[in-house]
């Protein structure tokens, strides 16, 4: 069996039903954003305001239920319309996740929000939803602001994404009780991902990174190394899926989950100790081996006309303070100086080549969210 692993150790204590601490920011209206939305009819995903919802139910007995098994708990999802009238929606939810499901890591466990049969026929913008993820504060919910940047920024390179909703939650509890406000995000469903790119989702297959198509590959992994994340891999499908034209054709993969980069920089944040890295700002390049750099230069132009928007995701966001930014920029500037440099280049994306290195770890996670 495979020693390494990707998914690291964790404490196990009881989750308690809890507001946020003062991390939380103050709600804003909008996003200012340079990239326009992937897909342009009307819809959840199709803007970036932050959509303020409520979830109203047995919430202690839902953020509660953090076993292997969780159960569904029925909720009420509502949030009010710009003519000021409320829609409520009847939703089956359950805790999901891995890291952030255990109790002790994070303020709240993931949520999976299941909607009813008949949800195309209503008007709200959650029409045609099936099944949404809504990922909740782990430590502080300006690292969900900051994990939300992350897909956004993705969406600015490929439509071959997940789209992201950045949401401004209140959790109450059927006593009354409520939380204070805090952000969460809501992702697209795999198959709503995957149909939007004339795809299907591939389930539950064991491949090697050289069996996905390969352009997309070497941008998906020169994604990851820009962001600084270290925690995804192919044949484990660890923060990865995969969608291709038919079951038949070759697969592209797509990733999620960017809480463990260095762009977030989350506090519970850190390599695997097998990469011997220092932090999850140091960068390692975790694709496979391929010895003609030339192979990258389709990705590197990509990247490189793509620069100004990707910036901008972060120099025009009205939710990121002075600082944070500052940090982001240079940590962009290193990867744009890597890139656009032979000799980095090589040394950085040649290291899985380097049989003494890490760059064939194999991080392979406990199961999949």
């Amino acid at each position: 069996m495979n020693k390494n692993y990707c998914i690291y150790s964790v404490l196990v204590v009881c989750y308690l039903f809890l507001p946020l601490n003062g991390n939380s920011q103050d709600a804003k209206n909008s996003i200012s954003q340079a990239a326009e939305p992937v897909s342009q009819e009307k819809g959840l995903f199709t803007t970036d305001d932050v959509l303020e919802i409520r979830l109203s139910g047995d919430i202690r007995e839902l953020l509660n239920d953090i076993s292997d098994k969780p159960q569904l708990h029925h909720l009420r999802l509502s949030y009010r319309q710009k003519d000021s009238s409320v829609i409520s929606i009847p939703v089956d939810a359950k805790t999901r996740g891995n890291f952030r499901r255990l109790s002790g890591n994070c303020y709240y466990p993931p949520i999976l929000l299941q909607f009813p049969k008949g949800n195309d026929t209503n008007t709200s913008i959650f029409k045609g939803e099936n099944k949404l993820k809504l990922v909740m504060p782990c430590k502080g919910d300006q690292y969900i602001i900051y994990e939300w940047l992350v897909y956004r920024l993705y969406n600015v390179i490929t439509p071959k994404s997940f789209r992201a909703r950045l949401v401004r939650l209140k959790l109450e509890n059927k006593n009354g009780k409520e939380s204070s406000p805090f952000y969460g995000i809501l992702l697209e469903e795999e198959k709503q991902m995957a149909q939007r790119n004339g795809a299907v989702s591939i389930k539950k297959v064991k491949l090697a990174p050289q069996q996905t198509e390969t352009e997309s590959f070497l941008v998906m992994a020169m994604f990851e190394y820009l962001i600084g994340n270290t925690d995804w891999c192919v044949q484990y499908m660890q923060n990865i899926k995969l969608i291709a034209v038919d079951s038949t054709s070759v697969p592209t993969a797509v990733p999620y989950d960017f809480d463990m980069s260095g762009i977030v920089n989350s506090p519970y944040a850190k390599p695997a100790e097998e990469l011997r890295l220092s932090s999850c700002r140091e960068r390692r390049y975790r694709g496979y081996c391929i010895l003609d750099m030339q192979q990258f230069d389709k990705a590197i132009e990509l990247y490189n006309n793509r620069k100004e928007e990707i910036y901008s995701i972060y120099t025009k966001c009205t939710l990121l303070d002075a600082k944070y930014i500052k940090s982001t920029v240079k940590f962009l500037d290193e990867f744009y100086a890597t890139i656009n440099n032979p000799k980095a280049l090589e040394k950085a994306f040649g290291y899985p080549c380097d049989k003494s290195g890490t760059g064939n770890v194999l991080i392979k996670g406990l199961r999949e969210d």
